[in-house]
C-alpha cells in the first residue's frame, strides 16, 4: 500500500510506540499524585514538556498539553477574548477546526473578520496591515501557517511583525507546519501556537498549545493540571509519544529537500498524463510534502476510488456532508469553480515516501486517468 495522505494523519513511528508502551503499564501513575509513582510520572511529564519546548525554540513553561490541535485552537481563541480583545481576524481558507468556531462566535454576536486569498492561495499583506491597524489593541489574528489542503505557506515572520506593530495577538495554527518548516518561537513574536501529535509521527488524541509567558488565558477546562490552564489528568502515554515525535523533527526537516523533489516528480507526471492538469498554489511558497492537483473533466472521488484499487491512497480534501460531496472551501476561495474543486486531489508525502512509491503511484495514475477519461 502506497500511502500519500500524510496531511490527514501519519503512522506512529516505531520509536514513538516504544516510548509510549511503558506508560500504559509499569509507569501508569497519575502525574498529580504525591507518592513516588506519581512523582516519577510527573518527572516524565516535565521531560516531555522540555522536549516539545526544545522543538519549538521556547520556554517549557509556555507549553500546555491538550487533547488535539482543535482543542488548542479553541483554547487560544476563546481563552483570549474579553472586553478589550473582542474581535477575531482570520482567513477564508482556515481548517474547519477554526472555521466552525468562528461561525459559532459570529452567531453569538462576536465580531469576526475573514480575509480573502488570491488565486495562488496567498494573503494580501497590505490589506492585512490595514485591517490590523483598524483593530489595533482590540483583536486576535488566528490563521494557518501551512494550508492543510494546498500546502501554501503564509509568510509568518512578516505577519508576526505586523501584529506586534499593531498590538494584535497572533495565534498560529501550525498543525501542518511542525516537522515541515523550521520553527523557532524565540525568533518570532508569536503569542499562541497550536499543533497535534498525529501529524508528525505521534499518536492521536494529544496536542499542544504554546502560550507566550505573561499572556492571560482563560481555561476551557478548569482544574489544577497544566499550571491551572487546562484541567483533566494528562494523557501521559500520548504526551510521551508526542515528545518522542518532537525528537524526530530535526531528522524530518533534513529530509524536506528530498520530499520536495519527489513531489515535483509526481506533479510533473500528473500534468503530462492529463493535459490541462493544474497544481493549485504552485506559484506560492508551499511546504515540501503537499500538492493539490486539479484534473479537469475527471471526478476526483472516482479517481481516488480507482487509485485505491491499485493500492494508492490519497484524498480529495473535501468534506462529505449528509452523503453529498462539498467542494473544497479552500479551492473555491482561490477562484476555482465548483467543478474544478470537485476534480481536485491532494497528495501528501512524508520523509518515509520513497522514489519507488512515487513511480508506482505514477504508473497507477497512468492507468486510472485513462479509465476516467474513457468513462467520462
Amino acid at each position: 500500500m502506497i500511502y500519500l495522505d500524510h496531511n490527514a494523519t501519519t503512522p506512529c513511528h516505531p520509536s514513538v510506540v516504544d516510548a509510549m508502551l511503558p506508560y500504559f503499564s509499569g509507569h501508569f501513575a497519575n502525574p498529580s499524585s504525591k507518592h513516588v509513582l506519581g512523582q516519577d510520572a510527573h518527572g516524565a511529564l516535565g521531560a516531555a514538556r522540555r522536549e516539545v519546548a526544545r522543538m519549538l525554540g521556547t520556554d517549557p513553561r509556555g507549553v500546555i498539553f491538550t487533547s488535539s490541535a482543535t482543542e488548542s485552537i479553541h483554547m487560544a481563541i476563546l481563552g483570549t477574548l474579553d472586553d478589550e480583545r473582542h474581535t477575531v481576524i482570520s482567513t477564508v481558507v482556515e481548517h474547519p477546526a477554526t472555521l466552525l468556531l468562528l461561525e459559532r462566535l459570529e452567531a453569538s454576536g462576536q465580531p469576526v473578520i475573514r480575509l480573502p486569498v488570491d488565486r495562488h492561495g496567498e494573503l494580501d499583506l497590505d490589506l492585512l496591515d490595514m485591517v490590523l491597524g483598524l483593530h489595533a489593541k482590540s483583536a486576535i489574528l488566528s490563521l494557518l501557517w501551512a494550508n492543510n489542503e494546498t500546502g501554501v505557506l503564509f509568510p509568518m515572520a512578516a505577519i508576526a511583525e505586523q501584529c506586534r506593530r499593531h498590538d494584535v495577538l497572533l495565534h498560529v495554527d501550525a498543525t501542518q507546519a511542525v516537522g515541515k518548516v523550521p520553527i523557532d518561537i524565540g525568533e518570532l513574536p508569536i503569542d499562541l501556537l497550536s499543533f497535534s501529535a498525529h501529524k508528525l509521527q505521534g499518536p492521536k488524541g494529544v496536542g499542544a498549545l504554546y502560550a507566550r509567558r505573561g499572556l492571560t488565558l482563560t481555561p476551557l477546562l478548569n482544574g489544577h493540571q497544566e499550571a491551572n490552564r487546562r484541567g483533566g489528568t494528562e494523557n501521559l502515554p500520548g504526551i510521551v509519544g508526542l515528545a518522542q515525535a518532537a525528537r524526530l523533527v530535526p531528522r524530518s526537516l533534513a529530509c524536506m529537500h528530498e520530499v520536495a523533489a519527489l513531489r515535483h516528480r509526481l506533479e510533473q507526471a500528473c500534468m503530462s498524463l492529463h493535459p490541462g492538469a493544474m497544481v493549485n498554489g504552485a506559484q506560492a511558497q508551499r511546504v515540501a510534502n503537499t500538492c493539490n492537483i486539479t484534473f479537469p473533466g475527471i471526478e476526483a472521488e472516482f479517481l481516488l476510488m480507482l487509485l485505491e484499487q491499485h493500492d494508492v491512497i490519497a484524498s480529495q480534501g473535501a468534506a462529505c456532508v449528509a452523503g453529498d460531496t462539498e467542494p473544497s472551501h479552500v479551492l473555491r476561495a482561490m477562484g476555482l469553480s465548483r467543478e474544478q474543486a470537485l476534480s481536485s486531489v491532494r497528495f501528501s508525502l512524508s520523509p518515509a515516501t520513497t522514489a519507488q512509491d512515487i513511480e508506482q503511484a505514477v504508473a497507477a495514475l497512468a492507468e486510472v486517468i485513462v479509465q476516467c477519461e474513457v468513462l467520462s
